[in-house]
Parts: structure tokens; C-alpha cells; sequence
């Protein structure tokens, strides 16, 4: 547990360790406090869900909602779609933590459901021997259909620069290309969108942003500077 300077946020710190304690071990309990966002976890139960502990910084879903200001219209978010450390896919919802109408902190739960979708599997098998699971399958959608939500998951890291990377990554993969052949034109586009998911709100993330586009920290600041002019222009 991180010291928390916020009385509004103290009060949320004990609600954290009882809702993980609650829930159980398939829910993961995260405080945000979002005064330093590259270490905003102040509290967190079953932590190893996601493979986060306290003094983790904000997710690029975090990120993306203080940038585009969602929370001015809404106090939560429900049933998104995350993927922690380890691969495991997650059910994320985040409530907003507001005072006077500014946004202070995010309390979030994840639920890790691998382990009732394999009973849910086992015992199909169970009911159903034979071809029908499989040609059930076919028919329908994965409640998880990964590939639908790859631009909306949620990444869990426990570093800012486990952040970049990830973001990087994300959209080098969405448009084919790979960092040792970007060209001037594709590694301004990638800033710019990295700028709209709010990639560089986190501090000192340039640095990190910079190697994973092949490029120096120079280069990235003479890009967001030209995104600016473009904006202002």
C-alpha cells in the first residue's frame, strides 16, 4: 500500500482490500491515484491477476479516457476487454473517482474467468459428447472474440516503459509495418496516434516511445511539435 495524500482516496483504499477479499481470488482490485500517473496504483488485492503491484503506472485504457475527458459523462465503465501480463484474457470495469467534478482517481475490478470457461468447457463435453461442440462452436461468437476489441483492449504492465511497448507494438502489428523500416511519414502517424490514445501523458514515456520506433527522443519531440503546429494550423 502507497502512502495517499487525498482523503477521498484513503477512504477507497480500505474498500480495495475488502472487495478483494469479497470477491475472491478471480477478481482483481486496483486504486488509481492519479496525481502521478507513471506510479498511479496505491492499493491493490490479488495483485498476481494481472501481475501488477502498487507503484504500477496508469494502463493505455486509463490513458486513452483521461485523454479523450469520457469521464466528464459518465462515473463508470463496464465489461471491457483486457489482457494482463501473462496472456489471460479479463473482464475490466472502472469507476471514476471524482471531486468537485475533476477526476481523481479510478477504482477498477478485472475478473480472470479462464478458470469457469474451462468448467463451463468440461462439462459441455460432459452433456454433449461427439461433433456437437464442435459444430456448435462454429455457430457461435467468442465472448471474448479478441480481434473484435484490438483496438479497445486494455494492456496491463507494471512499468511505464512495458506501457510504450505495448502501444508501440499495437500499432506497428495494426499497420504491417515493423520498426526498422518506418519511414518519416509512418512514424508520425504512429506518434499521432499514440498522442490520441494518451500515451504521453505518462512522464518520461519519450524515452521509451523513441528505441521502439527506431528513432532518438529528439526525433519524437520534432513530431509531437509538428502534430501540434497541424492542430493549431
Amino acid at each position: 500500500m502507497s502512502q495517499v495524500t487525498n482523503p477521498i482516496l484513503q477512504q477507497y483504499v480500505v474498500l480495495t482490500e475488502f472487495l478483494g477479499r469479497a470477491l475472491g481470488p478471480s477478481y482483481e482490485v486496483a486504486l488509481h491515484d492519479l496525481t502521478d500517473k507513471n506510479r498511479s496504483i496505491i492499493a491493490i488485492a490479488n495483485g498476481h491477476i494481472s501481475g501488477r503491484a502498487v507503484g504500477a503506472p496508469l494502463t493505455n485504457m486509463a490513458l486513452s479516457i483521461l485523454k479523450d475527458r469520457s469521464y466528464e459523462t459518465s462515473n463508470y465503465r463496464v465489461n471491457d476487454y483486457g489482457l494482463s501480463i501473462n496472456g489471460k484474457e479479463l473482464r475490466s470495469n472502472t469507476m471514476f473517482i471524482k471531486q468537485n467534478g475533476r477526476l481523481i482517481g479510478m477504482l477498477c475490478i478485472n475478473f480472470d474467468d479462464s478458470q469457469y470457461q474451462a468448467l463451463a468447457r468440461a462439462l459441455m463435453d460432459l452433456v454433449h459428447p461427439g461433433t456437437f461442440l464442435a459444430e456448435l462452436q462454429e455457430r457461435q461468437e467468442s465472448p471474448l472474440p479478441a480481434a473484435a476489441f484490438a483496438g479497445q483492449t486494455e494492456k496491463f504492465s507494471h512499468s511505464t516503459q512495458g506501457v510504450a511497448a505495448d502501444a508501440v507494438a499495437r500499432e506497428l502489428e495494426r499497420r504491417g509495418l515493423t520498426a526498422d523500416k518506418l519511414t518519416a511519414a509512418d512514424r508520425l502517424a504512429i506518434i499521432a496516434a499514440l498522442d490520441e490514445e494518451g500515451i504521453f501523458l505518462l512522464k518520461g514515456v519519450i524515452r521509451d516511445v523513441a528505441p521502439a520506433l527506431g528513432c532518438s527522443q529528439a526525433s519524437v519531440y520534432r513530431y509531437l511539435a509538428q502534430l501540434k503546429n497541424d492542430d493549431e494550423a
